[in-house]
């Protein structure tokens, strides 16, 4: 017949215990508070980067623009494409729709026009978080670099 006792007593179970379980937890927590940090300094670096990318993208456009209308866009708008129908200085269809609305990866742009040139702003829109660093540039086409949450202006560090 079936005996129950021999059976239990010949299969050996093995597990993990809860001590065991308990360090395994316990090195992945020590783990992970190691690497978000990590990971949300390099995601603030990349959108940094992405952010001066998008600032030679408007000067870039900028330089177009004045070579077909003859005068600096005193809007993002104006570079971006139109709602309807061709290209016009109104909407010269330069740069594509979402830096048009003023926002890329995680940064807000503005660009405002300044008797015969252009000013190009640009804050992270949730500082410490989507970034830390505030740009400025103008129609000279250098870049400024405010490490804090104030804007930069002309009067700011000089990017490298």
């Amino acid at each position: 017949m079936f005996n129950l006792r021999a059976r239990r007593g010949s299969s050996k179970l093995r597990g993990f215990s809860l001590i065991e379980l308990l360090i395994v937890i316990a090195i992945i927590l020590i783990i992970i508070t190691v690497a978000v940090p990590n990971l949300t300094r390099a995601r603030m670096h990349a959108q940094e980067t992405a952010a001066i990318a998008a600032l030679k993208t408007i000067h870039t456009a900028e330089v177009q623009y004045y070579s077909t209308y003859g005068k600096y866009a005193v809007s993002l708008a104006e570079l971006g494409p139109p709602a309807s129908g061709a290209a016009s200085a109104a909407s010269a269809d330069i740069i594509g729709n979402d830096l048009a609305n003023g926002k890329k990866q995680g940064y807000n742009f503005t660009l405002t026009g300044s008797g015969g040139g252009y000013i190009i702003n640009a804050a992270p829109e949730a500082f410490g978080n989507t970034g830390s660093k505030t740009f400025y540039s103008d129609q000279s086409m250098v870049i400024k670099v405010n490490d804090g949450p104030e804007p930069a202006t002309a009067n700011s560090k000089e990017m490298r």
